[in-house]
């Protein structure tokens, strides 16, 4: 009996010690869904990892691409958090209840703006970065093709510049759906989706992620790229002959966010990333990987070439009504329907 007794006693020591074994396993493991460029996704991971301890297994995938696996996981949840890509989707997946409410003790140091973002998300979502929306353009390429560079939305439905314009898809990239509410923001909806029309007929390729149109202009395969402008900033930077324009209507903007998933398997991990994304030296270290948005937090540094927002003419751009699910959904739809199936 009393070999009986020490033998449960010594398996249930032993199932202690598994389990706490496995919590702290869990603790020490973070899965990352990461939608900015790669290089700033490896440089915070590499970071994080130095600074906590914690493990990252990181997956790198454009805005839509990851709200829609976000989506499509909410039974059976993988990843833990959503760091970076455009503040619609962000919204949404809040909206939707994929995301879980947290407030991070850095939250009194940020922008107005990114704390905005925060509270009308019910603190599912907040701001990292800000970055206005533009046109980037190769001179070589424009010189060598006799196009004229451009200055306003308006001119790229000319016929001047038939085959020589790339963009995103809206289904997929943040960027492309930042683009489609802004341009029906700035001309209304109708004259907004006419718009789109002449511009589909100018557009030689809808990629997958946003910033691959001005990638493309930097190697010479397109000329215009419709990105935001701290892309093409990076494409300057390396040498590349980018030009940067901000239309002359006006133009929208992102802020980027982070979002922690709600149902997540590692919630205390993915806490300790949201603090560590907004704090002011860590956001300072943007410019190593040649990132060049606009910090949310107060107290980080600005890298020296990001885009002044203050000398843009940003829109007021409606974020609460652009970043719900049932817009997106509608202005979607409508694009598919009137503007992606025309010819070119």
């Amino acid at each position: 009996m009393r070999r009986f007794y020490l033998s449960l006693v010594t398996i249930a020591i032993a199932g202690l010690v598994a389990a706490t074994a496995n919590t702290t396993f869990a603790a020490g493991k973070l899965t990352l869904y990461c939608s900015p460029q790669i290089e700033w996704c490896q440089l915070m991971v590499k970071e994080f990892e130095k600074s906590t301890g914690i493990k990252v297994a990181m997956t790198r995938k454009s805005s839509g691409e990851t709200f829609a696996q976000i989506k499509a996981e909410r039974r059976n949840p993988k990843g833990d958090v959503w760091w970076g890509g455009t503040g619609d989707p962000h919204l949404q997946a809040a909206e939707e209840g994929l995301t879980q409410e947290y407030k991070s003790p850095r939250l009194p140091e940020l922008q107005d703006w990114a704390r905005r973002q925060a509270e009308q998300s019910g603190f599912k979502t907040v701001g990292i970065y800000a970055g206005a929306l533009g046109v980037g353009y190769n001179s070589e390429l424009a010189a060598k093709h006799k196009v004229p560079a451009p200055k306003c939305w308006a001119d790229l439905t000319k016929p001047a510049y038939k085959g020589h314009v790339q963009m995103a898809n809206p289904n997929s990239s943040g960027t492309a759906y930042t683009t489609l509410a802004t341009i029906v923001q700035v001309f209304g909806e109708e004259k907004g989706f006419e718009f789109m029309k002449g511009l589909h007929k100018n557009i030689n390729q809808y990629t997958k992620s946003g910033s691959a149109p001005i990638k493309a202009s930097a190697r010479g395969e397109t000329t215009i790229g419709i990105v935001f402008q701290h892309d093409a900033v990076t494409q300057a930077v390396k040498g590349f002959p980018i030009k940067i324009v901000s239309p002359c209507e006006g133009t929208g903007y992102e802020i980027g966010s982070v979002s922690i998933i709600k149902g997540g398997r590692n919630p205390e991990s993915a806490k300790k990333w949201v603090d560590f994304a907004l704090d002011p030296k860590i956001q300072t270290m943007a410019a190593q990987a040649k990132a060049y948005q606009v910090p949310s937090n107060s107290k980080a540094t600005p890298p020296p070439q990001a885009p002044d927002l203050s000398q843009i003419k940003l829109i007021d751009y409606n974020f609460k009504k652009y970043g719900s699910s049932a817009e997106r959904r509608r202005l979607l739809k409508k694009w598919d329907d009137d503007v992606s199936t025309l010819p070119r």
